[in-house]
């Protein structure tokens, strides 16, 4: 059973590396687009709305517009959609793989709500439409035509699930919620809103009617937003792996903030990309953001050590401690690993445990079990370049101490 852990681990790298392939294709060709949108030249003649002469690899493009759409049909027409649902249902599949099969590690913080796992896994599900269904609410009201006053709004609504988030679950499973939240409404964007637009302009054309422009207007106000969106959802994606942006007293603050830098960040490529000047102060104001985000970070990580020790272990946790195999194993992991991570490291040059793994009580050792087997016992990932010099036999008793738990289970 132990090489489940394995089979685990290469599912979930599988997973997260067709996830993050899909979410380059879908940020790309969205990027470009609004690039290529804001940068047409307009004054042309003719039915188009604006056309640019591009060159690249070697070869040169020339690319029009239709607002509405042309006279005639064309009989090849390329949809970009894929690259949105296909992001949106590998980063689903990694939720289901990372935050609910392993919930009582990486979902569920007991400090924060008494909840049994599926409890935790309810919510996680049940909250990524909520914003959906807000959303989608607000941009069919008349606020609909006030884009300014319809984005403030976003941020309001945003700001409120960081702090929802935060209340119940771990600050890793808060940030990464917060970024699938955003993540749904803008596929659903794609999936409801702007698909089913352009199939109704394409269904006109080929019906011989005239398109009412007003699909071609809802499309792109959604297509906006979601251009606004997503670099934040990066930043949420990549947060896992920096204790500073979810490890603090601030996360939910400084995951709320990190919508407003997407925001300065694109305006200035947008109006770059429209030539319509470069707004440097975007730039200032960004950098103003960053370093209150910074501020914001220097609160405890975590809970303390004696709140640690003093948390009552799960029967899963009691099931890793209690072997006689055990005894071995944490003697390992306290003399190798616990130096770097411990909620007040003493190696020198390090300031916080990484990734916000502490390994200092037994409880800390059994929720890190499979982390633990697999950097350390079947691998030689950590402690990075054998560093602390832990020697074959003590992988050894590592890799005893967790196929015995896992046998026994």
């Amino acid at each position: 059973m132990y090489d489940l852990a394995i089979l685990w681990d290469w599912a979930e790298f599988a997973i997260r590396w067709l996830h993050v392939i899909t979410a380059i294709a879908w940020i790309g060709s969205s990027f470009y687009f609004i690039a290529l949108d804001l940068g047409l030249n307009r004054n042309i003649d003719g039915p188009a709305d604006g056309e640019e002469w591009q060159v690249h690899g070697g070869g040169f493009y020339h690319i029009q517009k239709y607002m509405v759409a042309p006279e005639a049909m064309p009989e090849h027409l390329t949809w970009f959609k894929w690259e949105s649902y296909w992001t949106w249902l590998s980063g689903a599949a990694l939720l289901m793989v990372v935050y609910w099969a392993g919930g009582e590690l990486y979902l569920i913080e007991p400090s924060k709500a008494d909840l049994a796992l599926w409890q935790g896994i309810l919510i996680s599900a049940a909250s990524l439409s909520i914003g959906w269904l807000i959303y989608d609410f607000l941009c069919k009201s008349p606020l609909g035509e006030r884009p300014t006053t319809l984005m403030l709004l976003l941020f309001v609504l945003l700001t409120a699930m960081s702090w929802g988030y935060h209340q119940i679950f771990t600050g890793r499973a808060a940030l990464i919620h917060l970024g699938a939240f955003t993540a749904t409404i803008m596929t659903a964007n794609v999936f409801v809103i702007i698909m089913p637009n352009q199939r109704i302009v394409v269904g006109d054309l080929k019906a011989g009617r005239t398109p009412d422009a007003k699909y071609g207007k809802i499309a792109k106000l959604r297509s906006t937003h979601n251009n606004y969106l997503t670099l934040p959802v990066v930043f949420l994606m990549l947060s896992t792996h920096y204790p500073l942006s979810f490890a603090t007293p601030h996360a939910w603050l400084i995951a709320s903030l990190v919508f407003l830098m997407g925001v300065t960040i694109r305006h200035w490529f947008n109006t770059q990309h429209a030539r319509k000047g470069s707004p440097h102060w975007t730039w200032a104001v960004t950098a103003i953001i960053f370093v209150l985000l910074a501020w914001l970070s220097t609160g405890p990580l975590g809970d303390s050590y004696d709140d640690a020790e003093a948390r009552v272990l799960s029967p899963r946790e009691q099931s890793f401690v209690q072997l006689a195999e055990f005894e071995a194993a944490e003697s390992v992991i306290l003399g190798r690993c616990s130096m770097c991570h411990a909620r007040e490291p003493i190696w020198d040059g390090m300031h916080w445990a990484p990734k916000g793994v502490f390994l200092e009580t037994r409880g800390d050792i059994a929720r890190h079990a499979r982390q633990i087997y697999v950097q350390s016992g079947l691998s030689h990932a950590m402690p990075p370049a054998n560093i602390t010099d832990i020697s074959p036999e003590e992988r050894r008793d590592i890799r005893n101490w967790y196929r015995a738990a896992v046998s026994g289970s």
